[in-house]
């Protein structure tokens, strides 16, 4: 089968042409597998599509058209009300967003003690090696996850601040992977963004406010500011 190993971006197939040579069209919305109502996603036309197939299938098929450049994925589930986000509650996301991140690098270095794959060997040693972040892990009890007061955060990153620089440094890099150069596109923060929007509604103005340059591009040294991380 020539389509086997033959890629297609996303919202097209392989198909066959008269010649029996593999090419991609576009995606048939219609044909797309039926999904369950947790994998609908919202799309930037704030239409519910029944998932990414569908979303980027009709994209494929706007291709040339004003509306299809600006057709993209929003935020995973279905389309509903997202609340205006004020400059307060901008001022405060990068807070919610370190102890997030610090908290998910946690869950990986716990799981990786019993199963290991989550992290690398040098990303485990960046959490655990005292020469590097003061064992993280081992400080963390006294600030379990959970949803804590904006104060107390402050308070923390500001007595703790080696705890909250890697999981930045980490998130960045995990994000950073097409390709590999140390800034970040709109493709690159899609998948971090699209999966928070419907719990932290001020993600899209943090990463345009992030833009310092607003060349459409989020440098590591870019990102490192907007979290606070001076080094």
């Amino acid at each position: 089968d020539p389509c086997r190993n033959f890629h297609c971006k996303r919202g097209k197939v392989c198909h066959m042409d008269k010649q029996g040579k593999p090419r991609c069209i576009c995606q048939d919305p219609a044909a797309c597998p039926s999904t369950k109502d947790y994998e609908h996603v919202c799309g930037t036309d704030n239409k519910t599509y029944d998932g990414t197939c569908q979303l980027f299938g009709t994209k494929c098929q706007l291709e040339g058209t004003k509306m299809g450049r600006q057709l993209h994925l929003d935020y995973m589930g279905s389309c509903k009300y997202i609340p205006h986000c004020t400059d307060y509650e901008v001022d405060q996301f990068p807070l919610r967003m370190r102890d997030w991140l610090k908290n998910i690098l946690m869950q990986y270095y716990e799981r990786d003690l019993d199963t290991s794959g989550f992290l690398t060997e040098k990303q485990r040693s960046k959490v655990s090696n005292p020469f590097q972040v003061k064992k993280i892990y081992q400080n963390d009890k006294r600030l379990v996850a959970g949803d804590h007061a904006v104060e107390l955060l402050l308070h923390d990153f500001e007595k703790n601040y080696h705890m909250y620089v890697y999981p930045v440094h980490w998130q960045f890099h995990q994000l950073d992977q097409h390709p590999v150069d140390r800034l970040l596109t709109h493709s690159e923060i899609a998948p971090l963004r699209a999966s928070l929007v419907p719990m932290e509604h001020c993600i899209t103005r943090f990463f345009q406010e992030c833009d310092g340059d607003q060349d459409k591009l989020i440098a590591f040294k870019e990102w490192c500011h907007c979290f606070g991380i001076k080094e």
